[in-house]
């Protein structure tokens, strides 16, 4: 058997040695690999959560984008957001359909495994 590491005084190891012996095991080395992979984990799955209400709301607001820029009187702005309207709500809706697509695929695997 190897010998076990000691961690140097103020390592930025040392939180991983969690019953503070001064030698980080594999479990403790393990478990903390766990906890900064779900970290990451929760992250991610905010900035997805936090990009689909973003499109959402555009989804809502590009109809009143459209008005405002006819109630100013910027009548060819008012032509060009509405000829983009079609690419625009696909494109979006494409994202809001991956994003709660994958949550509920999510959802089912997670079910199953249990």
């Amino acid at each position: 058997m190897a010998a076990q590491k000691k961690l140097e005084a103020g390592s930025k190891y040392a939180s991983f040695d969690k019953d503070g012996d001064g030698i980080v095991t594999d479990e403790e080395f393990e478990m903390e690999q766990k906890l900064i992979q779900l970290e990451n984990e929760d992250k991610k799955q905010d900035a997805q959560r936090n990009m689909a209400w973003f499109a959402l709301f555009g989804m809502l607001l590009y109809p009143a984008i459209v008005v405002a820029a006819t109630l100013f009187g910027l009548d060819n702005a008012a032509k060009i957001l509405g000829d983009m309207a079609a690419v625009y709500f696909v494109s979006v809706a494409a994202i809001v359909a991956a994003f709660y697509g994958k949550e509920e695929i999510m959802q089912k695997n997670g079910a199953t495994k249990k």
